[in-house]
């Protein structure tokens, strides 16, 4: 069964129609009045807690299993409870902005009472899902870079302390990569900005490419990346390290004269550990990024557990694993930089 969306004017007519009927407006003893179900929506601005606020009350009036949520413009889908047979599905839409659908699931069918009511509910959930949508529009866009696309710094931070978090709580490791590429400021000072610019987008596409679809990438900041890797351990930390270098290195960079940029980057990797706060585990990785950068860049490293980094000479001594990513940059029609500048 499908429907229309509530509407303003149907909000304000629900807020007229003063309480439901006694059998089906109880909720922890208290009486669920449209202005009493505004004011339990209001206590949140996070979409997924909205929609379980919602179910959760309605569900006293209106049985169901589950719910979905789609919203296209936005990629958003979500989905609550378990599928069963019988749904009914309303696109949402206030003042001509769609607001996306919403499906109610359940094992029987649901009544003609049952669909009024719920329409009713769901003129009071139309502002409260459209604020939603909002704030999550504004939420991404704080935490995007807009010269990229990638998730930004925030971002990062956001999504490695929920990751610290879950190791603490006995959760898989998680390793936290830096990719800072080589010589960028040469290439901004030789070539300008808008060439930089150029590298960057270039890099970012290639770095997403070179990660899994459980990993998330971030520009941290300036020439440098950061990969958070989940459910992992030093080993494919390491291998993952390698991998973006590489990717790095075979980026293809055509100026309009011809000319053939070759990059490279340095990278550092380190595992979480229980008392990491995010900064400690952006730290650590941080110098070892830098490390290898003192070992002559275009090569990764790994971070010990005690922040030492010494040079692979002898595997029982051993506290930072290094590899070196490709060969000579200078090679074929490419222009290389100087690597010791």
């Amino acid at each position: 069964m499908n429907h229309n969306s509530t509407s303003p004017q149907l909000l304000t007519s629900v807020a007229t129609a003063g309480a439901f009927p006694q059998e089906l407006n109880t909720l922890n003893h208290a009486l669920l009045t449209p202005t009493a179900l505004a004011l339990r929506l209001q206590t949140t601005l996070e979409i997924e807690k909205l929609l379980d606020l919602f179910s959760q009350t309605v569900g006293y009036a209106i049985p169901h299993d589950g719910l979905t949520f789609s919203h296209q413009d936005s990629g958003l889908h979500l989905s609550q409870g378990r599928i069963s047979r019988h749904s009914c599905s309303y696109r949402l839409s206030l003042e001509n902005e769609s607001l996306g659908e919403l499906r109610f699931l359940r094992g029987r069918k649901f009544r003609e009472a049952e669909l009024s009511l719920l329409e009713e509910f769901l003129a009071v959930l139309a502002y409260p899902i459209r604020n939603a949508l909002w704030y999550r529009r504004a939420l991404l866009a704080a935490q995007t870079d807009v010269l990229t696309g990638l998730s930004n710094r925030l971002a990062m931070e956001t999504l490695v302390n929920k990751e610290l978090a879950q190791f603490r709580r006995g959760g898989p490791s998680t390793a936290l990569v830096v990719i800072d590429l080589d010589h960028f400021k040469r290439i901004n000072d030789e070539y300008g900005h808008l060439t930089g610019d150029l590298v960057l987008r270039t890099v970012a596409q290639a770095l997403q490419k070179a990660t899994r679809k459980s990993d998330s990438l971030f520009r941290y900041g300036g020439e440098e990346f950061v990969v958070l890797i989940p459910n992992t351990d030093a080993e494919q930390a390491q291998l993952a390290a390698e991998r973006f270098c590489q990717a790095v290195r075979d980026c293809e960079v055509i100026l309009e004269d011809g000319t053939q940029l070759a990059l490279s980057a340095s990278v550092g990797v380190a595992l979480c550990e229980l008392q990491d706060s995010c900064i400690d585990l952006f730290q650590r990785a941080d110098a070892a990024m830098y490390a290898a950068k003192t070992a002559g860049r275009n090569q990764a490293r790994m971070a010990s557990y005690t922040g030492d980094f010494v040079a692979k000479a002898h595997p029982d001594t051993t506290t930072v694993s290094q590899r070196e990513c490709g060969a000579d940059l200078s090679s074929g029609a490419a222009k290389a930089l100087d690597q010791r500048a």
